[in-house]
């Protein structure tokens, strides 16, 4: 009997394991990454618009400018991957690798990482830098990208 209750314990263990890393893979498509190109076309076209902000989008967005080397980003990571899921179909996350996006980065004057560029639909973008928890970036997508109070 105890051969018997091991092995169902087993099974249900390993099945929440399995399932727990479907479901982080899912999440992880939610969360576009950018390239230069992609940025003009979705988010804004700073060399047609120098001197206006025109966002491209068609519901709010988060931009996350990191690096694969960065710790404050790996820690942020995630939990914008949960955000993403969580908010899937009202904001958009994407990400640009500061590495691989030079010129992008330096257009928006990025000096530190994680910097994130906040985008509602009206109106212009907030910056915020750093790690930042995932009750404040709640805060922010409730408050200023979707106007919950």
């Amino acid at each position: 009997m105890k051969k018997i209750l091991l092995s169902f314990i087993t099974f249900f263990f390993i099945t929440a394991v399995y399932a727990g890393s479907l479901t982080s893979d899912a999440t992880e498509t939610n969360v576009k990454h950018l390239s230069k190109k992609e940025f003009l076309e979705k988010i804004y076209n700073y060399e047609k618009n120098p001197d206006k902000w025109v966002y491209e989008g068609d519901k709010p967005a988060i931009v996350d400018f990191y690096a694969t080397w960065c710790g404050p980003c790996k820690v942020v990571a995630p939990i914008l991957e949960e955000l993403a899921n969580e908010y899937a179909g009202k904001i958009v996350i994407y990400k640009i690798d500061t590495d691989k996006e030079r010129e992008l980065s330096a257009a928006f004057g990025i000096q530190s990482i994680p910097t994130l560029l906040f985008i509602p639909m009206k109106g212009d973008p907030q910056v915020a830098q750093g790690a930042l928890p995932k009750e404040s970036l709640k805060r922010a997508i409730d408050e200023f990208l979707l106007g919950i109070k």
